[in-house]
């Protein structure tokens, strides 16, 4: 089969020191090499500064690798992310408008969704104020129901986004589960091993930049988990 994406011995660092020609790098991810299957919803999980939100950063094309390949067989990967793009002084509209073309879809396509995304909003003829106007529960509805209508080749999730009152969260968090149980192909970071289990087809665990182990949902979770039992308890007795 024909992968969507192929990471070949992809390596990243940035300088740490605090000037410009500072030769001082922190590796954030080393010699990374695993495929992305058309349709599949592929978990990647590790602890906090293991390099999960990197790698998706990497993916999407908003940082380059130090060394080794990122191949793509796909037209658009996008990264689900709120208020990309947002400009306080701009209507809801301008807003919706700018973050479809940061997120590289034509000003055409995203036209055809304004009224989608303004009834999943629930923001009503709010959206016709300068977003300054906005609460932050309308202004996060906003950039998620604008990141839901994109329809990238892949789409890249950094934690389920809980967002705006209790209601629309429920209903955000049940929207993403049904795009990620789709032919939708997705890439999930989360620290919700539940979650992980419930929707995912492959499983990556990275630790310290590297891949650990990548597999089968429940092979690599229960692997994940047993390690992170018996950190807590070794830091635990120590």
């Amino acid at each position: 089969m024909k992968s969507h994406l192929e990471l070949q011995s992809v390596s990243f660092s940035y300088r740490t020191g605090k000037t410009f020609f500072s030769k001082k790098r922190k590796n954030v991810l080393k010699d990374l090499s695993f495929k992305i299957y058309p349709g599949e919803t592929l978990g990647v999980i590790g602890r906090n500064g293991a390099g999960k939100s990197t790698l998706l950063r990497l993916l999407s094309d908003i940082i380059t690798p130090d060394e080794g390949k990122i191949v793509r067989n796909c037209k658009k990967v996008d990264l689900l992310s709120i208020e990309l793009g947002f400009s306080e002084q701009l209507s809801g509209i301008d807003n919706v408008i700018l973050s479809g073309l940061f997120n590289g879809f034509s000003k055409k396509e995203i036209l055809s969704k304004m009224d989608s995304i303004i009834e999943m909003s629930g923001i009503g003829k709010a959206v016709n104020n300068p977003l300054i106007t906005f609460s932050s529960g309308m202004r996060a509805r906003l950039g998620f129901s604008i990141a839901y209508h994109l329809e990238p080749d892949i789409l890249l999730i950094d934690e389920v986004l809980g967002v705006g009152d209790i209601d629309f969260q429920t209903k955000s968090e049940k929207l993403i589960k049904e795009k990620m149980k789709s032919d939708q192909t997705v890439i999930l970071v989360t620290h919700d091993p539940d979650l992980i289990k419930d929707v995912c087809n492959r499983v990556i665990w990275i630790e310290h930049g590297k891949v650990v182990k990548i597999g089968t949902t429940y092979e690599v979770v229960d692997a994940y988990l047993d390690y992170m039992l018996k950190s807590f308890s070794k830091n635990k007795k120590g």
